[in-house]
């Protein structure tokens, strides 16, 4: 399956909490958008990876996400390695997207940094001709998407470029509330303590910063982005 949009994430959730808005944008459209989660999210306090991989693909079907893999790295110890580079190259090649979209390049959660460094080492070495894999038995091409964003999480950073996500920002919050055992939710009963963002206050900051970055627009909401290399547009008139 050729991909326009692929989105890396160091957990399951974490797409849902910084660009689950963009992706629903395109899912809208008519793109072809998927998610693959590096680790099941295992060390959580709250929850267990059956629960999280259960939310998971509930959140994958409000996102119209074209399908949901996780590549079952360790959580809290996966490496910038060669094996796990040469991993995500084979699925950079096999699935060939336009865009690929990953996890902030530091965070309060050092697996989000990690993964960011990692995405980004295996895009660039993806589309290096000379690293040779294969996928099922046959060679793969070369293939770097021309387009690589880190979304941003739970530290606040200065985007370089913002998505208008009004009109998807309650598919971003229904998708965030499907991981019912992370999130506040009221109708979730669990006898597990109270984390860092299972507050209701972290939900909103949430919202409250796609609230804040849409003001920076003229919009209702928007999700902010990080590129390591100057953006650029065929034309102005394509800019708000």
């Amino acid at each position: 399956m050729k991909l326009d949009i692929l989105v890396l994430a160091s957990h399951p959730d974490d797409a849902e909490l910084s660009c689950a808005g963009t992706i629903a944008k395109y899912t809208r459209s008519g793109k072809k958008v998927a998610v693959i989660d590096l680790t099941q999210g295992e060390l959580g306090t709250r929850g267990s990876a059956a629960i999280r991989q259960e939310e998971a693909a509930a959140s994958a079907k409000i996102l119209g996400l074209a399908f949901r893999e996780n590549m079952g790295f360790p959580d809290g110890f996966f490496e910038n390695s060669r094996a796990n580079q040469l991993a995500l190259i084979r699925k950079l090649r096999q699935y060939r997207p336009d865009i690929l979209l990953a996890n902030a390049p530091h965070d309060r959660h050092p697996d989000h940094g990690r993964g960011g460094q990692l995405a980004y080492d295996s895009w660039f070495l993806s589309g290096l001709r000379k690293i040779e894999t294969e996928s099922e038995g046959e060679r793969q091409e070369a293939w770097r998407p021309g387009l690589f964003l880190h979304y941003i999480q739970d530290r606040l950073q200065k985007p370089d470029i913002l998505v208008d996500i009004s009109d998807e920002i309650h598919i971003k919050e229904a998708a965030i509330r499907a991981f019912g055992s992370q999130f506040h939710n009221p109708d979730h009963k669990s006898d597990e303590p109270e984390t860092y963002i299972s507050k209701s206050s972290f939900l909103n900051a949430i919202l409250g910063r796609s609230a804040e970055w849409g003001k920076v627009l003229g919009v209702a909401h928007a999700e902010g982005f990080l590129s390591p290399r100057l953006l650029g547009v065929n034309d102005l008139y394509s800019l708000l």
